[in-house]
């Protein structure tokens, strides 16, 4: 787990390659393990495989979206608000838990924050997200998750440049 945490990094240049069933199934019943506030288990998953519907998921966000296009699959991580109210924590939790589990399958990911965050200056990137999926309104939109086979390197994390100093004992 400590070495997948270490070499894991966010992909945004994929390989056209389909992402086997298995393996979506293997990323999505992680985040369905995924640990939740009081075992509420907010969390919503909408797997995206349709080219057409990620080139227009593509456009959620103006500078940092735009990858999404040439991903095999995307997996939107949304949450019922009614049902929790941690239910940001427990998304990201969630999603998190897939990245991780992508990344030990052989496939990348990246990010895509979309909460509170502007699809232009009258659209909100969720209510873009919601329109595109057909999301209820009670079901709010904590991200995308880009995911497919690398086509590019990047180097894992080096221990020397972790920030040791922000680790505390016992008090601040």
């Amino acid at each position: 787990m400590l070495n997948w945490m270490k070499t894991r990094r966010s992909i945004r240049v994929y390989q056209e390659k389909e992402v086997e069933q298995d393996k979506l199934d293997a990323i999505l019943k992680s985040g369905l393990m995924a640990p939740t506030g009081r075992g509420s288990r907010p969390w919503e998953f909408i797997a995206v495989t349709d080219k057409q519907k990620l080139e227009r998921l593509s456009h959620t966000r103006r500078q940092s979206s735009q990858f999404l296009s040439g991903a095999a699959l995307a997996v939107v991580v949304a949450a019922d608000v009614e049902s929790s109210n941690t239910w940001v924590e427990d998304t990201s939790i969630a999603a998190a838990f897939m990245q991780l589990a992508a990344h030990s399958l052989g496939l990348g990911s990246c990010w895509i924050h979309v909460r509170d965050r502007s699809y232009d200056d009258s659209t909100t990137a969720e209510d873009f997200v919601s329109e595109i999926l057909d999301i209820p309104a009670h079901i709010r939109v904590l991200c995308i998750l880009s995911i497919g086979y690398p086509a590019e390197d990047k180097p894992s994390h080096n221990e020397e440049d972790l920030l040791y100093g922000k680790v505390h004992y016992n008090r601040y």
